[in-house]
């Protein structure tokens, strides 16, 4: 009965992320908006780094609470997810394939596919340390700073998303007060889900890293495969490219080296991290290659990176 009612609890306190995230992303346009930021902003930075919330809250919860194990495994599968799972769903979605020939996509498709792979070498020791946190935080200030280096990369007008706007700065402030309240309702459903994780582990005799790669990974994936799925129906694949790449690189670098900053941590056992690196390092190769060779994401493609998501969920649960 207690197991049923935690998973119940576990269901709510995911869904209620996602609604969450979605709600702060559609307050954070708006505010954009107001302030007369550019569509490549907003498309990019924003959804992307309000869609990371979750992760970043869940990831510090289980890490303070004694579970890295959680907490990396979040991180790793989750990206694992977005560059396999995700793009499937999104390109099957849309007309015809996901575009991607333009050079802001390219270069920063090279650069997805390297932070995916980075915090699985910087944990090869079992530690994630301030140093390696340090690391992380550099990797995404880099990539922040080449994303807002060429004027050109604004030009774009904002389309496709929520016309309003406040009227007046009071309406702004409100909005900033309903984001505080987003966040906070983010951090206590983040704290039922690190809960849930050690139910889920001792119940049913998995790690708890697999509890993080396969359970909290595909919960906390919701928003960016909902804003994707609505992206490639509306005909915008630039942008479901651009948040899902955006989502690996604020988690795989802003989120974990957060935590790794504040609450340093050491993974004694990480065989059961082993599968996920390896579907990782190849999905992330698969990635590259698409995007460089035909300079988009055809549905043919998308079906191979779903088939490569079901062989690794098959193969982790032979090997467990």
């Amino acid at each position: 009965m207690i197991l049923i009612f935690q998973i119940l609890i576990f269901i709510v306190s995911i869904f209620a992320l996602s609604w969450l995230s979605s709600r702060l992303v559609g307050t954070l346009i708006v505010v954009a908006k107001f302030l007369k930021w550019r569509e490549f902003i907003i498309a990019f930075f924003i959804m992307a780094f309000a869609a990371s919330l979750p992760n970043l809250f869940v990831d510090i919860n289980a890490a303070m609470n004694g579970m890295p194990e959680v907490a990396f495994g979040d991180i790793v599968g989750g990206n694992l997810l977005d560059l396999t799972l995700v793009i499937a769903i999104a390109v099957l979605f849309s007309s015809k394939f996901l575009p991607a020939e333009s050079e802001m996509i390219q270069k920063s498709a090279i650069f997805t596919s390297i932070i995916a792979v980075l915090p699985i070498l910087l944990i090869w020791d079992g530690e994630l340390g301030r140093a390696d946190g340090v690391v992380l935080l550099m990797a995404f200030a880099l990539y922040t700073w080449w994303l807002f280096a060429k004027e050109d990369r604004f030009k774009k007008v904002y389309r496709g998303r929520p016309s309003k706007t406040p009227k007046s700065w009071f309406s702004l402030i409100w909005d900033f007060a309903k984001m505080i309240v987003f966040v906070a309702l983010l951090l206590v459903a983040s704290h039922f889900i690190v809960g849930s994780a050690q139910t889920f582990s001792e119940n049913f005799n998995i790690p708890l890293s697999l509890v993080g790669i396969l359970i909290i990974g595909a919960g906390n994936v919701f928003p960016e495969t909902y804003f994707a799925i609505i992206s490639a129906k509306k005909g915008e694949g630039w942008l479901v490219l651009g948040d899902i790449m955006g989502s690996v690189i604020v988690c795989a670098t802003l989120v974990l080296g957060v935590v790794a900053l504040l609450f340093p941590f050491q993974i004694d056992d990480l065989s059961p991290f082993l599968i996920t690196r390896i579907f990782t390092i190849i999905a992330a190769l698969i990635f590259i290659l698409f995007v460089k060779t035909g300079k988009k994401i055809t549905k043919n493609e998308g079906l191979l990176f779903m088939l490569l998501y079901v062989v690794f969920i098959i193969v982790q649960a032979v090997s467990n």
